[in-house]
């Protein structure tokens, strides 16, 4: 129950629902208690009619009063067992909500190397399916624990005012009981542990070959895949009918106990009867009743036993997560405003889950309202600079200043509401086109939306569509091409009006004469804000203030369009490989 203990933040916070419901089961349990006397005072009133010349009106009057008697407390049992339900169920509903929400919002703030070393499924199976078992133990469990315990000590003390004797030899076998859960629920959180772990494998293979659908389609791979999927489902299975093998012994058990209580409370009541110990044969019946009600909370400790180390499993789990800390933190919650200069000096930076050293000593400054473009080959480390501006990443060595000020002392929140990024692979949300264009400025009306796209050179495609601006995108953007999402894309960048724009080879899948038009409108929207473009293209970067040269994660050249050209190297020979390509076109 050691994992577990995390819930209890949860239960003190809505102590109204729980006190309430407990108050509620104990009244439940006594009115349900009335039936046992009433029967015992019954079948007395029939053995009296016998022995002692009752009157036959009288005993069915007494018999009549006495149903009525039943169907009133176990009407007014019933109404406030739905209440217990209501209180304690509820409950659980508002913690599963509440715990959702605090995972899903530790999620947000950990870093991209959480992302890296984690599986999408892995994570989708902790919020959903661990949270469910949780949830499971907050409700049903806690509430059948609290209805077992009361009912076993309202019980046991009813039946040992009847006959003490009697009572010991009724709960004989719960030692047994004991025992038997024990043993069991032990198995059950370890069975329990492996299941889920096998879970989150589907649920990543899943996510991620549906995700990558067109690929596997594309090459003819989905019998290859459904092969693979049966055998990590059929892992699955077999931990699933694992614990299922032992989470079925509880209900036999549990019953087969309570028979034989039964069958020890009819001999030995019995044997009671004929030496006058048990003066009615009522007070059997009673026992029995009694036995009998203990039958469903005694069944249910094993079923309960059954949700509460499940739970336990899924709330470790649950729990490994909620105990990473964030490696980016804010470590300045004073406002930071920000204008834009941004500087690195002599950074050097490896990336923690591979060892790659992407920036070696690279050392720039771009002044406010400032362009900087950075090319180089695939791999040479310029998104790796862009991420370390949005602080995705934290430096060892070296230095990066936002106007003269440390980045990590800066506001973090601030620092990311003063950035438009528009990344290389261009993620779109499956939701209307005004709204993935909104993204970037939430309030935004609908002029400023079409403005935003006819910037980003993406209005025209927009208007062709049936719905228009109110098309709704599949999964990731799929609906539209590469080209279409970029410039999309550009346009939540834009709309957003930031001080700083970064534009990572967002212009890759563009046509040579959109994105004319594209770098023409961005030198009208970049006037007096940090513009950052990452790019293979002299096109996109000709126009810079600032040019530099990446290569192996080191500034090889820098300088402006006029200087690089016109000096032999990287630059030179670029802008005249794609000069003569653009000449054959």
């Amino acid at each position: 129950m050691k994992e577990l203990q995390y819930l209890n933040k949860y239960f003190v916070k809505y102590k109204f629902h729980f006190l309430l419901g407990i108050l509620f089961t104990i009244a439940s349990q006594v009115f349900s208690l009335f039936t046992p006397k009433l029967v015992n005072k019954s079948i007395t009133v029939v053995e009296n009619f016998n022995k002692n010349g009752l009157s036959l009106e009288t005993v069915k009057i007494e018999l009549i009063k006495n149903i009525l008697w039943i169907v009133g407390s176990t009407l007014i049992a019933g109404v406030l067992r739905f209440l217990m339900r209501q209180k304690l169920i509820v409950m659980s509903r508002h913690v599963e909500f509440d715990l959702k929400n605090e995972i899903f919002k530790h999620y947000e703030v950990l870093d991209q190397n959480f992302y890296k070393r984690n599986r999408t499924g892995d994570l989708m199976n902790r919020i959903s399916e661990d949270v469910a078992k949780v949830r499971q133990y907050v409700g049903p469990a806690v509430m059948y624990t609290i209805n077992t315990f009361i009912s076993f000590i309202i019980v046991i003390i009813y039946m040992y005012n009847v006959s003490p004797r009697l009572t010991l030899y009724a709960i004989l076998p719960l030692p047994i009981l004991a025992y038997i859960i024990f043993r069991l629920s032990k198995e059950i959180n370890k069975r329990s542990t492996i299941f889920q772990q096998y879970l989150s494998k589907v649920f990543s293979f899943t996510q991620e070959i549906f995700s990558g659908i067109r690929v596997v389609k594309a090459y003819g791979l989905e019998k290859q895949y459904q092969k693979n999927l049966e055998e990590i489902a059929v892992g699955s299975k077999t931990k699933s009918m694992d614990l299922a093998g032992v989470q079925s012994l509880f209900g036999p058990l549990m019953i087969g106990l309570i028979g034989i209580s039964n069958l020890i409370v009819i001999y030995f009541g019995g044997m009671m009867y004929i030496d006058g110990s048990i003066k009615s044969i009522g007070t059997i019946a009673e026992f029995i009743l009694y036995v009998n009600m203990l039958t469903w909370p005694v069944a249910s400790i094993g079923w309960v036993s059954s949700l509460v180390q499940e739970a336990e499993a899924s709330q470790k789990r649950i729990n490994e997560f909620l105990k990473i800390e964030p490696e980016i933190k804010n470590k300045s919650e004073k406002q930071t405003n920000i204008q834009g200069e941004i500087e690195f000096s002599n950074v050097t930076f490896t990336y923690d889950d591979t060892d790659i050293t992407a920036l070696q000593n690279i050392s720039f400054k771009v002044k406010k309202g400032e362009t900087l473009a950075i090319l180089g080959k695939t791999g040479s480390g310029k998104s790796s600079i862009l991420s370390l501006i949005t602080r995705m990443y934290d430096i060892k060595q070296g230095s990066i200043t936002i106007d003269g000020k440390n980045i990590d002392e800066v506001n973090l929140s601030d620092l990311r509401n003063s950035i438009g990024i528009v990344p290389q692979d261009s993620f779109l949300f499956s939701d209307t086109i005004k709204n993935n264009i909104k993204f970037g400025k939430e309030d935004a009306t609908d002029e400023e939306v079409i403005n935003a796209a006819k910037n980003a050179v993406v209005h025209n495609n927009i208007m062709n569509f049936n719905l228009k601006y109110e098309t709704v995108l599949g999964e990731r953007g799929i609906t539209l091409s590469g080209g279409q999402k970029q410039r999309v894309a550009i346009a939540r960048a834009i709309i957003k009006d930031p001080k700083i724009l970064l534009f990572d080879d967002c212009l890759s899948a563009v046509d040579t004469e959109t994105e004319e038009q594209i770098l023409h409108n961005l030198l009208t929207i970049s006037k007096g804000k940090t513009t950052i473009i990452v790019s293979h293209r002299i096109s996109s970067a000709k126009n810079a203030d600032k040019i530099i040269i990446i290569d192996e994660g080191q500034i090889i050249q820098e300088g402006s369009h006029n200087q690089l050209v016109n000096r032999e190297g990287y630059y030179a020979e670029l802008y005249a490989k794609q000069l003569s390509e653009k000449e054959l076109n």
